[in-house]
């Protein structure tokens, strides 16, 4: 729990205040804690301007931010350095901000999800096929994993997890959320099969998913750790645009097809705008002349390795095997070699 140092009573009560809102109790210390495991465990320590003078001893650690009220004390940097303060904050302004650091002390939030976005380069690319197979290979793989679906015209990803009679939540229930969402709450009413949890829709007529809804539902994810894997649509509105900004690499799957390249350079233009690091999946099969690195070339983009035809995937699907759940198949090899890459050795995200 977050560690409160203050013999301020209105300014406690304002802290106090901010973790309720963030749904966590603090340790309270008026003065310096008796018990210095305190200062050293929690993974937030909260201090009053009142109270840093009196800290100047204690062991220097991070997380530990220096909380006033007056923005016209030049005096109140020194005393953040004294006790060594990742940060300075000032109340009322900093309180939003301050709710989310709270809460995340709260959830025991560590490194940050990968983040990959998958999106067509034509329609039928196969690229919810190639999401599916990301994300189940990733919890095969012991990751931590979220599956959500960014397309509400695309069938429901449930469909090829063959989740959709599983109980949970579906975007439909999520579609008008504000705010900080709790990422163990969402991960915990979501459907989950195959060891990973799932967002999709409902067979429901379409809602429209607002900026902000995917804002926090797609940052509870990522707050989790481990692997998140977003399908989405060749089309980018502002909540298009709010999940781009949240990806840290995206795959655009593209038919070995000269149209399919031509649409594909459209899609790019659009989601480049947005999202930096795009690199290319060609899908196989493949005309003489026309290879992987070729395709990536012709559209200037980096390639993320070619994929062959997985004979039998759609019986595969049909009898409840999900994609990727082949080990041996060219997905399945495809997304172990991706992960490979874009995961360090003990899981975390490169930077």
């Amino acid at each position: 729990m977050p560690l409160i140092v203050t013999e301020d009573e209105a300014l406690l009560d304002d802290l106090l205040r901010l973790c309720a809102a963030a749904g966590v109790e603090p340790e309270v210390s008026f003065g310096p804690p008796p018990d210095p495991g305190s200062w050293e465990s929690a993974p937030l320590v909260l201090v009053g301007d009142d109270c840093a003078d009196g800290l100047r001893r204690m062991r220097r650690r991070s997380g530990v931010l220096l909380v006033g009220r007056d923005l016209d004390d030049s005096q109140v940097w020194r005393r953040g350095v004294v006790i060594g303060a990742d940060h300075v904050l000032f109340l009322p302004d900093a309180e939003p901000w301050l709710v989310d650091l709270i809460a995340d002390a709260g959830e025991g939030v560590g490194e940050t999800a990968l983040t990959v976005g998958v999106v067509g380069g034509r329609g039928g690319a196969g690229a919810s096929t190639l999401a599916c197979a990301l994300a189940v290979t990733a919890a095969r793989q012991g990751h931590r994993t979220m599956l959500i679906d960014g397309d509400p015209l695309g069938g429901g990803l449930d469909v090829l997890l063959g989740a959709e009679s599983v109980s949970g939540l579906r975007w439909p229930d999520l579609a008008e959320s504000q705010g900080r969402v709790s990422s163990g709450a969402l991960e915990e009413s979501l459907p989950r099969l195959h060891d990973l949890s799932v967002l999709s829709w409902d067979r429901s007529d379409a809602v429209v998913i607002t900026p902000e809804a995917m804002r926090s539902v797609l940052g509870a994810a990522r707050r989790r750790g481990g692997v998140v894997v977003v399908d989405l649509p060749r089309r980018v509105d502002e909540a298009v645009i709010e999940a781009l900004s949240q990806t840290d690499v995206g795959l655009m799957v593209v038919p070995a097809e000269l149209r399919a390249i031509a649409a594909a350079d459209r899609v790019a233009s659009r989601v480049g705008m947005v999202l930096r690091d795009l690199r290319v999946v060609a899908r196989g099969p493949f005309p003489a002349g026309l290879d992987g690195d070729e395709i990536a070339r012709l559209l200037g983009l980096p390639s993320a390795g070619a994929l062959g035809v997985e004979k039998g995937l759609a019986e595969a699907v049909d009898s409840g095997a999900p994609p990727g759940s082949q080990v041996r198949g060219p997905l399945a090899k495809f997304c172990t070699s991706f992960l490979a890459g874009a995961l360090r050795s003990d899981g975390s995200v490169p930077a």
